[in-house]
């Protein structure tokens, strides 16, 4: 059975993260977990972190079973901490899956400038980003360092189209 990979997409909102989500699962046959997305489904507020927590940890737990049963997985949750990140590494290491960071890192301007050309900065759920919020997430975002990074498998393309194709 050819192995699984997992990709995880790291940034900021406005970063382009759904963005580059949707075209990783379109190019590797993945399945795509994003929390808002879900949370816009069941019609819960996106500034619920109780219920991102729970719907994160049910796609996770989905997204195991999906890996174990050898089908890519992407996750775009933002993981804005080292701490998340080691978890989903730890976590898929531990079934023998390839994990692939993809960090999106634009300046905060752009970040903003996308925010508003997306219409986000108009009420998401209960409320709006601010510039202002955005601004302390982009000084509290835990960029990854170099050897964060090395513990990362790089995304070979053909080795995954190779992969998927036996």
């Amino acid at each position: 059975m050819p192995g699984a990979h997992l990709f995880l997409v790291c940034g900021l909102p406005g970063a382009g993260k759904t963005t580059k989500a949707t075209q990783l699962a379109s190019e590797h046959r993945g399945v795509r977990m994003c929390p808002d997305d879900w949370m816009e489904q069941l019609g819960v507020d996106i500034w619920d972190a109780v219920a991102r927590q729970r719907i994160e940890q049910l796609q996770w737990s989905t997204a195991g079973e999906i890996l174990r049963r050898g089908t890519n997985i992407v996750i775009e949750w933002g993981l804005w901490t080292r701490s998340q990140r080691d978890r989903l590494l730890g976590e898929a290491r531990s079934i023998g899956i390839e994990v692939h960071l993809i960090v999106l890192d634009p300046p905060v301007e752009v970040l903003w400038e996308r925010i508003e050309a997306g219409g986000h900065t108009a009420r998401l759920g209960t409320r709006a980003i601010t510039r202002a919020e955005l601004e302390q997430w982009y000084n509290d975002f835990e960029r990854p360092d170099i050897d964060e990074l090395a513990a990362y498998d790089p995304i070979v393309e053909e080795r995954i189209r190779d992969d998927r194709d036996t």
